[in-house]
C-alpha cells in the first residue's frame, strides 16, 4: 500500500507550521524527514496517521493493506509509550485485545514478533527490567503485531544512548532486509537518515515545506560498505539544512 500526501498546509493559530506539501511513499520503502527544529516533521506524521486534520490538503491511500491487516498505519514513539505494570509480551497483546482475536491467535502473534525482534528470552520481563533498547524492541514488536501497511516513526531512536542507537538501526535494517516493511520515518540524525532511508526528505524551517527529496541509491544490505559515499550525502544533507537550522534555533530562543 502506498500513501501519497497531496498539498498539505496546516496552522495553528496565526503560526504556519506546514505549507504545500507533496509527498509519496512507495510500498517496501523507509522515506525519513529531516528539518530544522520546528519545521513540522512530527506534525506532518500526524495528518499521515490521521491524529490530526490538517487546514488543507488530504493523505491518500493507495493499494490494499498487507494481508491480515488490523491496522494500516502505526506509530512507534521515542517514550517507548510502555505501560510499567505490563510485561513485554502483555504490552504486545495491549494492541490485539480489541479485535476479536481468539487467545491461542493472541499468543502465535506475540510469540512471532517477539522472535523477530529478538526479545523472546525476556516476554515475561516488566519495562523496568529492560535497557532502553530493549523497551523499543518490545514499541517495535507491538507495532509490527498489528501487520502494518506502514510504521510511523517519530524519532524512534532518539532517546537511546549512541551505542544502543546503532545496534538498534542495526536491528531495523535486518528487519527490513526480512520483511520489507514501509516506514515514514522522522529524525534529526542525519546519519540515521543515510544510513536507513532510501529517500530523504529536507523540509525549510517553519512553514516547513520541500526543499528537495534526495534518493539514496546504494542499497541499504551495502551501506556500511560505503562510509565515504555515505558521509558525502551526509554532508550534502548538512548544507541543504545548515543556514536554516541555525536560522530555526534563533527563533525558537527569542521566542
Amino acid at each position: 500500500m502506498d500513501l501519497h500526501i497531496s498539498d498539505i498546509s496546516h496552522s495553528y493559530g496565526a503560526t504556519e507550521v506546514l505549507r504545500g506539501i507533496d509527498l509519496h511513499i512507495t510500498a517496501g520503502q523507509i522515506v525519513c524527514l529531516i528539518g530544522p527544529s520546528g519545521c513540522g516533521k512530527s506534525t506532518l506524521l500526524r495528518f499521515v496517521g490521521g491524529l490530526e486534520r490538517p487546514r488543507s490538503g488530504r493523505v491518500v491511500q493507495i493499494g490494499e493493506p498487507p494481508a491480515g491487516c488490523l491496522n494500516p498505519l502505526t506509530y512507534i514513539f521515542q517514550d517507548f509509550a510502555l505501560l510499567p505494570w505490563r510485561t513485554a509480551a502483555g504490552n504486545i497483546s495491549l494492541v490485539l485485545e480489541d479485535h476479536g482475536l481468539g487467545r491461542a491467535a493472541v499468543r502465535e502473534i506475540v510469540d512471532d514478533v517477539l522472535a523477530r525482534t529478538k526479545l523472546t528470552d525476556f516476554r515475561d520481563a516488566l519495562p523496568r527490567q529492560l535497557s532502553g533498547g530493549m523497551k523499543q524492541r518490545v514499541a517495535i514488536a507491538r507495532a509490527l503485531a498489528v501487520r502494518p501497511a506502514c510504521l510511523l516513526m517519530d524519532e524512534p531512536l532518539s532517546a537511546l544512548d549512541s551505542q544502543t542507537r546503532d545496534l538498534l538501526l542495526d536491528d531495523l535494517l535486518d528487519l527490513w532486509l526480512r520483511e520489507r516493511f514501509t516506514a515514514c520515518y522522522v529524525t534529526h540524525n542525519l546519519e540515521e537518515a543515510v544510513r536507513i532511508g532510501h529517500r530523504v526528505v529536507v523540509l525549510s524551517r517553519r512553514p516547513g515545506q520541500i526543499r528537495e527529496v534526495v534518493d539514496l541509491d546504494i542499497p541499504l544490505e551495502d551501506r556500511l560498505d560505503h562510509p565515504e559515499a555515505l558521509e558525502t550525502r551526509r554532508r550534502h544533507l548538512w548544507e541543504l539544512m545548515r543556514e536554516e537550522a541555525l536560522a530555526a534555533d534563533k527563533e525558537l530562543a527569542d521566542v
